[in-house]
């Protein structure tokens, strides 16, 4: 009870005034005023949680003006509050909370302050039923990577918000273009018809900043989609109705930074809550420092702890409150959003200790989810150490279920461009492949031939279409799991320069008004249109194709510009013959017999994958010059 209460009770217990209405609404008035003082914002993070969950804790980080000066009571026997946590700022207060057998529902959190109290209602929800949640992405997949803001157009009123900084400005490469998630759910048919199973969708958390915002790896709210793509409940309705046509959503998750722009920037959670504080230290990107039993300590500290750039805050995983965070965070989305897998972005740049933990836990709560770890190095060696099962240097465990292969990007690129010579060519593709033994899993890497932070593969491969060609018959021949960026199925490039504006170019036909349409085909060219239904071509055929799905791989050394490998599945067999020559060779099946000789005992042809025609297994077989030829056996 404050002074002015104090003093109207004692007038009227003393009948120095008449009690009356006009009394008892004053001192209502006065108490919930003085109430109202108390009640300063408290966000809640995160700000709602699951019961039945494998894992029977949660941590809420709540924040606000001098919030840990509270007591906090839970106001039911079946939540317990374990411990509370304090750091050096009293804005955030953390509270832990273990949850076993807690039904769903509504759960008051009462927080005391002498007299003055506030309540938080904190929501349990139910899980989904096991047999509801998704498997993860396989061999059996085709990942379609996008990036939101430049496939298309579904909503013009949020192309501009107020509470943003960066507004639209289409003729500006680095700007904001006006592409959201509605434009990807008008597309998902495209999608689907392409023969595409998977959709990895660059971050669409919000990037509050006055440029650049429009790749979405400067996260400003973790928990938060940003208006200009649209809401959480669009983010929802993308992923339900890409499950709908058989399309599984795979999440960009940055752990390793945030944007300079997030609120934590002002009011930092801790003082070591980000690497360096508030100051700008630069990583030195010296991967390789991790595993170098030369390397010293101060190269090792730079490439964990220094800044990706100026404007991306390194978080420090090394305090568990961050690290709790990060992977709550990561499990909340999951659960909320229904995913098919997480893609991690800078993976070696996260303090690795902390990586182990976090992929640890979120396998830990769905078994058959599917991660896949950044890690860009030409050697395979460090790429491998971060997948499950691989034998290491040290005891260091990951749980890390696939890698992004970018040797075999590099040599791929290499294989098709350099003159042929005993170590050039595309003898880089097979070099590339027999370092296969380091990686536990093979088939589960993601192989690809370009994505968003480099050239398109036309342009790095001359816009020369038959090498396209032969580079993504490549890429969904061999073993792995791929991955395609959008555009590529039309041969997108970014001719003179590799400004990341330009590569991440509008899909034609993703905006009212565009001349060319890619997904109707209106107005593509020739070339054009031939390439969009050659991937087609192989990308539906490839679904029903157990030998690529789950088969084997045998190559054969190259020969005279000639590169020659099979897929095999029980009684199916897949063969590719990429030709770099300017003219048709032939090659001959008896020089194949370790892998064909069951098959040629059966039956005498295949069918040419790409044009449908029958193919003779005991003559001269044909392939013309600069092309490949896929030739699917079944016996």
């Amino acid at each position: 009870m404050n002074r002015n209460q104090h003093y109207l009770k004692r007038l009227f217990v003393e009948g120095l005034v008449i009690p009356n209405i006009w009394l008892w609404v004053l001192l209502f008035s006065l108490s919930a005023a003085a109430e109202s003082q108390s009640n300063n914002v408290i966000k809640v993070e995160p700000p709602f949680w699951w019961s039945a969950m494998k894992a029977s804790n949660v941590q809420l980080m709540l924040s606000g003006k001098n919030v840990s000066r509270f007591n906090p009571e839970i106001l039911s026997n079946r939540i317990k509050l374990v411990s509370t946590e304090k750091t050096d700022n009293p804005d955030y207060f953390f509270l832990n909370l273990e949850l076993k057998d807690t039904p769903p529902g509504l759960y008051k959190i009462e927080l005391t302050d002498g007299s003055q109290k506030q309540w938080i209602e904190y929501e349990l929800k139910a899980r989904k039923d096991e047999s509801e949640r998704r498997q993860g992405f396989s061999a059996r997949d085709v990942i379609y990577l996008v990036t939101p803001d430049r496939f298309a157009n579904g909503d013009v009123t949020n192309d501009t918000i107020d509470t943003i900084d960066e507004k639209i400005e289409r003729s500006n490469p680095g700007a904001r273009h006006g592409g959201d998630i509605l434009g990807i759910i008008q597309h998902l048919d495209y999608i689907k018809d392409m023969g595409f199973t998977k959709l990895w969708v660059n971050p669409v958390l919000e990037n509050n900043r006055a440029d650049y915002s429009y790749h979405g790896y400067g996260i400003t709210d973790l928990y938060k989609v940003d208006p200009r793509f649209g809401s959480i409940d669009d983010y929802l309705a993308l992923a339900k109705k890409a499950k709908q046509k058989g399309i599984g959503l795979i999440k960009d998750l940055v752990p390793n930074h945030i944007g300079l722009n997030h609120s934590w920037m002002k009011n930092l959670p801790a003082n070591d809550w980000v690497n360096y504080g508030k100051e700008f230290k630069p990583t030195n990107h010296r991967r390789e420092a991790l595993h170098d039993p030369h390397a010293a300590i101060e190269d090792k500290e730079k490439f964990v702890r220094g800044w990706f750039v100026p404007t991306m805050p390194d978080l420090n995983q090394v305090n568990p409150l961050v690290s709790r965070y990060l992977i709550q965070n990561a499990i909340w989305w999951v659960e909320y959003a229904d995913l098919s897998g997480l893609r991690i972005d800078t993976f070696p740049y996260s303090d690795k200790n902390f990586l182990s933990d976090f992929t640890g836990a979120i396998l830990s709560e769905y078994p058959h989810l599917s991660i896949v770890g950044e890690e860009w190095s030409l050697n395979p060696s460090l790429i491998a150490y971060w997948q499950k099962g691989t034998r290491r240097h040290d005891d260091y465990q990951s749980s890390l279920t696939s890698v992004m292969d970018f040797p075999l990007q590099d040599a791929l690129v290499k294989a098709l461009t350099e003159n042929e010579s005993w170590k050039d060519g595309l003898r880089r593709l097979y070099g590339s492949l027999a370092s296969d033994f380091v990686y536990p899993a093979p088939m589960d890497i993601m192989v690809f031939a370009d994505n968003h932070d480099m050239s398109r593969i036309h342009t790095q491969l001359g816009h020369d279409v038959e090498l396209t060609k032969m580079a993504m018959t490549f890429i969904l021949t061999t073993r792995g799991i791929p991955q395609f960026f959008y555009g590529s199925e039309i041969l997108m490039s970014n001719p003179g320069t590799d400004a990341h504006g330009v590569i991440r170019s509008d899909f034609p036909g993703g905006w009212d008004g565009d001349s060319v349409n890619a997904f109707s085909g209106e107005n593509l060219t020739k070339e054009q249109s031939e390439f969009q239904a050659f991937i087609k071509n192989l990308l539906n055929w490839r679904k029903q194709s157990k030998a690529i799905t789950l088969g084997k791989l045998t190559h054969f050394a190259p020969e005279n510009g000639v590169y020659t490998y099979f897929r095999y599945y029980q009684n199916e067999i897949v063969m590719v013959v990429l030709n770099k020559n300017e003219q048709p060779i032939e090659v001959y099946s008896e020089d194949y017999a370790s892998v064909l000789s069951k098959a040629l005992s059966k039956i005498n042809s295949g069918t040419n994958v790409l044009s449908k025609v029958k193919v003779k297994l005991n003559q001269p077989i044909k392939v013309k010059a600069k092309s490949s030829l896929v030739v699917e056996i079944k016996f």
